[in-house]
């Protein structure tokens, strides 16, 4: 295990190399192997996403844009292991490819960032918000239909700094990017997910391999945490029976109870804020892609035919 060492392909942004250095700690806790001088070789790929910042995702091809060259290289065998933003990934891998850990996630909650108002209530009226997610858009818009939402990408330093120039009135981030980048303080206020379900795997860090690499799936097995793993199962099959993409303004959060017990929220909207259709499901663990689908399949069949046109 100590000879070849194991290669993490990342993006470069700070919060990924933030997210590849947790992975990287974990793995060493649990193999003493990969604790050696060079166990570990970290392989910083360039991807789509992190070259294309003046348009939203969705105009240039959605959420592969940040995994594709990655995936390109584990299935060329020029790296083993991959890490990704769960909420990121794409909705179904590119065959070969399997998810083979998901750490503890962390809190999953969207923040306000702003110097206008501590609450989404709070912001002027006809305030700007600036974000380049649909999800986001569509919700805030649901609520505060009288706001301003204006498209704003790049990672999470940039955004902060655009706000403090005066790009917007308000920004909302992932709390958990902002707590792996030291960046907490920089928060206004934490939204709770009645106010704004988060996105389908926020704050949940994957790691994925060929699904032939017998060597990489041990190893990831070691860190892979169950209930989080769940949770993401869920959101992620409720995503897939809804065909979400970037175009899609969809939000999902499973939670675990600690005793097997699995929650599921989950929302589709239009992308104006104009309609909002949620739904809840409950069950096991065990039951999380179950779960899953069934309240995706609601949702689809209550949006009905021409929803997300």
């Amino acid at each position: 295990m100590a000879d070849a060492p194991l290669r993490i392909g990342t993006r470069g942004s700070p919060l990924a190399l933030a997210q590849t250095a947790i992975v990287a700690r974990h793995l060493k806790a649990a193999h003493a192997a990969l604790a050696a001088v060079a166990a570990l070789d970290v392989v910083v790929i360039k991807t789509t996403g992190d070259r294309v910042l003046d348009r939203p995702l969705a105009d240039v091809g959605g959420k592969g844009l940040f995994s594709k060259e990655i995936d390109e290289a584990m299935l060329a065998g020029r790296v083993d292991i991959a890490v990704h933003s769960v909420k990121d990934m794409e909705t179904w891998l590119a065959g070969g490819i399997v998810l083979a850990a998901v750490i503890e996630r962390e809190d999953p909650r969207d923040v306000l960032v702003s110097t206008k108002a501590t609450s989404l209530a709070g912001l002027p009226r006809g305030g700007v918000v600036a974000t380049a997610s649909l999800r986001r858009q569509a919700q805030i818009l649901h609520r505060r239909p009288d706001l301003r939402v204006q498209a704003l990408r790049g990672n999470v330093e940039t955004r902060l700094r655009k706000l403090k120039e005066g790009a917007a009135d308000a920004t909302l981030l992932a709390l958990a990017g902002l707590r792996r980048l030291g960046l907490e303080r920089e928060a206004t206020a934490i939204l709770e997910a009645d106010e704004i379900l988060p996105a389908v795997g926020q704050g949940a860090i994957g790691v994925t391999c060929n699904a032939g690499d017998a060597r990489a799936r041990a190893l990831l097995a070691a860190i892979d945490h169950a209930p989080s793993k769940a949770r993401v199962a869920a959101e992620r099959a409720m995503l897939a029976a809804l065909d979400g993409s970037c175009r899609t303004p969809i939000a999902g959060l499973a939670e675990t109870d600690g005793n097997g017990g699995l929650t599921l929220k989950g929302l589709v909207a239009r992308p104006d804020g104009s309609k909002l259709i949620e739904t809840s499901r409950a069950g096991s663990e065990a039951d999380a892609e179950k779960i899953g689908r069934d309240a995706g399949d609601e949702l689809k069949r209550r949006a009905g035919p021409g929803f997300f046109d």
